[in-house]
């Protein structure tokens, strides 16, 4: 059966759209699918949005129209836009992004944003990205720090492998090591580092249903997760290193569970450091900076 037949009045641009606003506007929003439109015509036909705004009346051929059904259908199952199109776009840097690392948000693009200004003009840089991921913040650290030498950790060889592409596509030379930062063995790489920087696990089981199906169903929960008992884990164990290795005047900046921030500055207070909880740009408590 023929999938146009399915589901597309017509293989033209103007159809298309329509039918991503009646079958997504209930579950997105109609701004929302406007976006996601807009991205995979860049996707899957290298149109920009000028471009898809003044050719609502042309047509694409069957293979295109194919491949615009799957992202359907993969929408409506709450598939993250990001995984449908392969990548995300972070501090400037494309990013391969896929079920085994996290999509980074606009909310770290801002704590790094931040960093990057503060740091301006500090010289002979040692950088440790803990929990890295994607990579995505050691490499948009490396790409604002050219002469930095930056190092990233993550316990997943998954991740790692994910890390180490997207670093090699933003022409980025940053030092990747397979290790799991709660362990008593851990070491870091650097014996001394100016900067210290992590996104974490930081999400309680217990807010787990308050989380959309999009990050419940397609990314890794290993790095989402923490215990009810214990959710300043990370940070007690990214503290303590931080006292080891971190250099007179150095910076440690985390993101953070928003509702426990009073908590983790308490923790990183009571390790001997100074902090500031940062709030982003809907007003939360989103990162923590602290200084020894």
């Amino acid at each position: 059966m023929n999938t146009r037949d399915i589901c597309f009045r017509s293989n033209g641009v103007r159809d298309i759209l329509r039918l991503f606003h009646e079958e997504l506007d209930a579950l997105y929003g109609r701004g929302e699918v406007a976006v996601f439109a807009e991205m995979l015509f860049e996707a899957f036909l290298g149109w920009d949005r000028v471009r898809l705004l003044s050719s609502r009346d042309e047509t694409v051929n069957q293979s295109d129209l194919l491949r615009f059904h799957w992202a359907l259908e993969d929408l409506k199952r709450h598939r993250p836009i990001q995984h449908i199109i392969g990548h995300t776009d972070f501090c400037g840097c494309r990013v391969r992004v896929c079920p085994d690392v996290l999509i980074p948000r606009p909310e770290t693009e801002e704590m790094v944003e931040a960093i990057v200004a503060n740091m301006q003009g500090s010289k002979s840089l040692r950088v440790m990205d803990l929990c890295t991921g994607s990579g995505c913040i050691a490499i948009a650290l490396k790409k604002a720090f050219p002469e930095a030498g930056v190092s990233a950790v993550d316990i997943s060889p998954a991740a790692l492998a994910v890390a180490r592409e997207n670093a090699k596509d933003n022409g980025t030379d940053v030092m990747f090591i397979q290790g799991d930062v709660l362990s008593p063995g851990f070491r870091p790489p650097f014996a001394s580092c100016n900067l210290i920087v992590s996104n974490p696990p930081y999400v309680r089981e217990s807010e787990r249903s308050a989380m959309d199906a999009n990050v419940l169903d397609y990314e890794p929960r290993q790095a989402l997760f923490v215990p009810d008992a214990d959710p300043l884990l990370f940070y007690r164990a990214i503290g303590r290193l931080a006292q080891g290795c971190l250099a007179e005047g150095g910076l440690l900046a985390m993101e953070i569970n928003e509702a426990l921030s009073g908590e983790t500055a308490a923790l990183l207070h009571g390790m001997g450091f100074c902090t500031v909880v940062h709030t982003d740009f809907r007003a939360r408590a989103r990162w923590i900076a602290a200084r020894r």
